[in-house]
């Protein structure tokens, strides 16, 4: 146990370095942070490190549509936002409604409140109100809410792609137990069958990288419309 302690504590510091040498401190970033915790709003965030690299493959994919499945208090939406520029549209889908307004008040801190539309409600629901809208194929998809439901959020963000599109899912390694088949969590229930779909489906291919840092272990899963 005092290894494995250890272990964590050096991906923290890690992350702690990565974020000195190469994440400028950001005011409006941190009061958001702050805000979400005063909220009482859930410490899952994505990291600093994380956050970032949403927004330079947002900028290397030159997104200008996002759509993103899992609000919390908008501090990954943040960091999208700023890299699809002001003529860039950001739909973020989020269940809470106390979660939503802290997240709106986050985006209007930012600034980023007329690229940012949030919308409040079950997902599932919200895309199919999406879909009612005949809304446009978006550029880059993050799902990042209750994984029981993944495999759904993946169909639909099939639905909403075209070829190209760049489809991202948080929390698919969850500490190894997703090569687990006997795991009674219904989160790795989910994320397995996510995994399944992707392997079956010949329209999307990408690929899982697995994370340590001051979130844990974890992973997050990326992959390209075709």
């Amino acid at each position: 146990m005092e290894k494995k302690d250890a272990i964590a504590e050096t991906w923290e510091k890690v992350d702690d370095y990565i974020t000195e040498h190469l994440i400028p401190y950001d005011e409006v970033l941190e009061k958001a942070l702050a805000a979400n915790r005063e909220a009482g709003l859930p410490e899952i965030d994505v990291s600093k490190a994380q956050g970032k690299l949403l927004n330079i493959i947002v900028q290397i994919k030159g997104a200008k549509r996002i759509l993103e499945i899992g609000t919390l208090g908008g501090y990954s939406t943040i960091w999208m936002a700023r890299a699809i520029g002001a003529e860039g549209q950001l739909i973020s889908l989020e269940l809470d409604p106390h979660h939503a307004e802290v997240a709106k008040s986050n985006v209007a801190l930012a600034g980023l409140q007329d690229r940012v539309e949030i919308r409040v409600g079950d997902a599932l629901l919200q895309l199919e109100q999406l879909a009612k809208e005949k809304m446009k194929p978006f550029d880059l998809i993050f799902i990042d809410a209750d994984k029981p439901n993944n495999p759904n959020y993946l169909k639909w963000a099939l639905q909403f792609s075209r070829p190209g599109t760049v489809i991202i899912s948080d929390n698919v390694i969850r500490d190894g137990e997703v090569i687990d088949h006997h795991s009674t969590d219904p989160r790795v229930h989910g994320i397995r069958k996510f995994m399944d779909m992707l392997s079956a489906h010949s329209a999307i291919s990408g690929t899982a990288i697995q994370t340590v840092g001051s979130k844990g272990y974890d992973g997050f899963y990326i992959g390209v419309v075709s």
